[in-house]
């Protein structure tokens, strides 16, 4: 049995700083209550207690240790609300669900009202829009026109801000929206303004229909969801090419194949599927949830090199009990989810620590044999997964809806969970497991990480540490020279072999991104979020045949990113000898995890804001590698608007010299509001607060249209918004590995 000091040495610093802030048990006033292996025993003891609602012949305490070493082990983690919320008050333990929108107001607000019990819950949700009629469509109870499907969602949006998941979880939404749904073309756009959605990651849904107009340069019907009826033609290569476009440009909206999730809809006698779950690897019919866990390979792996078959079966055995347990005893948000939960009883096992896994292993992760192992581990899993359910199902029942599915064949018995196997991001368990995300490969060999206003530490992979050590080219120089460049491929004095063995998400093609997800979707019963990077040179042809080949290849969806193109970007890559594309935003690339010193000169301009307070001069500053200081002056001086506002300067400063970005900084200040609002309409200023941030966009604006050598401060190439720590998109995600941040949770 592992004891607390044994957890705590097995803990990384990361993770013991990923559990004090986000996971343990806290009073009222904030003082944490339990220590990590309290935490597990909490969660090991209330799912293993769900054994007495089935009146299971299974000894509850001796499966309450068995999940408490698993966990502890680090070698299965569920999902971060059953680790937060079991044993607990809340008890709701589910990561992903699913509403349904439908074409009137009474739904649309009400699916609004459960989204933030949901948030505030601490889940995730998705939604598919593609029921509501477009704009400007008849509104027969009115005789007025339809806002579309966009106008709501940016109200679902706003809701998602407000609710913050009560500090432990951010909200997080995936909007879909069907291909052939006419506003589709402003579907796709709408992510051109970075500071709308943002709450939202969105996908187009893909259908084969439209994918066949694709290759044969055909037009293809937009329908009316209000009549069903076509209403116009589009040029099916346009359309694809403009969602090239805007992901090359900003990395949404990703794509979705609607009927590949349907095809492997295991309850199609239920429902349809239309929608996903956040990050996009959960499919899920409308009030379904789904509660997600994963084994950590680089744990699944002997002493003399090779794949533990026996560990991983006995740990994949444990796990879908585990998961089957969680079900019975989670506290649903709203009844509807309830229902049509315990109906399927789904349930998604899947991994972390594969590139730690492969490298173990000796296997390249862009390697063929990677491909093959990735293929033979899955099925393995999957397999072993289904057979458990089936004696779950003997011993406990089949799921409700199990008659008529499409696993309903004659002399095949019946199942206990409608599915099985997902592959889930990881980002915050990983960092609790310290192994690699999901199915992504590593996100650095080498980082930095703030420590003090100005000092810094290099974090290093272990593994890559222990055989730089081995080999004996390891030196603390050599570790920050690998920092500041973000790969070791042009290091030649780091041994070939180990260079190909440690390779990063920059530093493999597109294609073995593409590759590695295709083999694990083969046998995964719902679906994989992965990241597919690209450099930010790519062109955006590149991107077309990568979802090209993701369509060929099997995959359900796709997510890209090219680097440096959106609000977050790995800190550890210098980024400093790249020149930014004619038509983009550029990229702070000098902005790192420590702060940078003033110059003796900066160049700047003025803005005056009116306010509820009298006017406001707000003067912004820049240097040569982005946003570096802002300045207040009140037009009456003293008070306290004045203090405020100057306070707000210098923290706004030290934020944008510290890595933050200037998009972070207007998310937090814009909108805030006090008791002397001023202006109206679309000039309505809320407070001082909102003025700044207004300003901020004034100045980013006014920097393109007035000088077109000058290009407008993106929110890319910075820090995590929480802790200046390096921030990497994967698994259709942004993770922070040194705070735990995530975008998506």
């Amino acid at each position: 049995m592992m004891t607390t000091a044994d957890l705590e040495s097995l803990l990384s610093r990361n993770a013991l700083t990923v559990l004090k802030r986000r996971y343990l048990k806290r009073n009222q006033e904030g003082h944490i209550l339990e220590d990590p292996a309290d935490m597990f025993r909490r969660v090991a003891e209330a799912v293993a207690g769900a054994e007495n609602l089935f009146e299971s012949q299974v000894d509850v305490g001796s499966l309450a240790d068995e999940f408490y070493d698993a966990m502890t082990r680090l070698e299965f983690l569920p999902n971060s609300p059953t680790l937060m919320n079991a044993g607990r008050e809340l008890g709701q333990l589910s990561a992903c669900f699913v509403l349904p929108v439908d074409d009137s107001m009474e739904s649309i607000f009400e699916a609004i009202k459960q989204t933030a019990l949901i948030h505030k819950s601490g889940g995730g949700t998705g939604f598919s829009f593609s029921r509501i009629r477009p704009a400007n469509d008849v509104v027969l109870s009115t005789k007025g026109v339809s806002s579309g499907p966009i106008s709501f969602m940016k109200v679902f949006d706003a809701a998602t801000e407000t609710i913050k998941q009560g500090g432990t979880r951010r909200g997080a939404n995936m909007g879909i929206l069907r291909v052939d749904h006419p506003d589709i073309m402003d579907f796709i756009m709408v992510k051109k303004d970075l500071t709308v959605l943002t709450n939202f990651n969105l996908s187009v849904g893909l259908t084969e229909a439209f994918m066949q107009a694709v290759e044969a340069g055909a037009e293809y019907d937009l329908i009316n969801p209000r009549t069903g009826e076509p209403i116009k033609k589009l040029d099916a290569r346009k359309v694809f090419e403009r969602i090239v476009d805007m992901a090359w440009t900003s990395g949404e909206p990703g794509i979705i194949f609607l009927d590949r999730l349907n095809r492997d809809n295991p309850t199609p006698h239920v429902g349809e599927i239309e929608a996903t779950n956040p990050c996009g690897e959960q499919p899920l019919l409308p009030y379904e949830s789904c509660n997600l866990g994963s084994i950590n390979l680089s744990r699944m792996v002997s002493d003399d090199g090779q794949v533990d078959w026996n560990k991983l079966s006995a740990t994949v055995a444990m796990a879908v009990r585990f998961l089957d347990n969680v079900i019975q005893i989670n506290r649903y948000p709203l009844p509807q989810i309830e229902e049509t939960t315990l109906s399927n009883r789904k349930i998604g096992l899947g991994i972390m620590g594969w590139a730690d896994m492969l490298i173990h292993l000796g296997l390249p992760y862009n390697s063929s044999q990677a491909i093959e192992l990735a293929d033979k581990l899955m099925r393995f899993i999957t397999d072993k997964a289904r057979s458990i359910s089936r004696n779950l199902a003997e011993e406990r029942g089949a799921f409700p809806n199990f008659s008529g599915c499409r696993y309903d064949q004659a002399g095949e018995p019946p199942l206990r969970n409608a599915t099985c196997t997902t592959i889930a991001p990881t980002g915050t368990i990983s960092i609790i497991a310290n192994t690699s995300s999901g199915v992504e490969p590593i996100f650095a060999v080498s980082y930095v990480r703030q420590v003090m206003d100005n000092d810094v530490l290099v974090e290093v992979h272990p593994l890559f540490e222990a055989m730089a050590r081995k080999e004996g080219f390891y030196t603390p120089e050599l570790m920050k020279a690998i920092a500041e460049k973000g790969t070791i491929q042009s290091f030649e004095e780091i041994p070939e072999k180990v260079r190909r063995l440690f390779v990063t998400a920059h530093d493999i093609t597109p294609e073995d991104h593409i590759h590695m997800q295709a083999a694990f979707q083969k046998h995964t019963d719902n679906a994989v979020s992965k990241t597919v990077n690209f450099p930010r040179a790519a062109t955006r042809e590149e991107v077309a045949e990568v979802y090209r080949l993701a369509y060929m290849e099997g995959c359900k969806g796709v997510t890209i990113y090219r680097d440096g193109s959106r609000d977050m970007q790995v800190l550890s890559v210098a980024k400093a000898e790249e020149k930014p594309e004619e038509n983009t935003v550029r990229i702070e690339s000098g902005k790192t995890g420590h702060k940078r010193d003033r110059p003796r000169a900066l160049v700047g301009k003025t803005y005056q804001m009116s306010t509820g307070c009298g006017p406001l001069y707000v003067t912004i500053n820049q240097d040569n590698t982005g946003l570096f200081e802002l300045f207040t002056t009140m037009g009456k001086a003293g008070g306290c608007a004045a203090s405020q506002c100057e306070a707000i300067g210098r923290l706004v400063s030290l934020a944008w010299r510290s890595g933050v970005q200037a998009r972070q900084v207007v998310k937090q200040l814009i909108g805030i509001t006090c008791h002397k609002p001023a202006g109206f309409g679309e000039n309505r200023v809320t407070s001082c607060a909102d003025a700044v941030a207004r300003a901020i966009q004034m100045h980013m604006h006014t920097e393109t249209d007035e000088d077109p050598e000058v290009k407008p401060v993106n929110n890319g190439g910075g820090a995590c918004p929480e802790c200046g720590g390096p921030v990497e998109h994967e698994g259709g995600c942004c993770v922070c590995h040194a705070c735990g941040y995530s975008e998506c949770a």
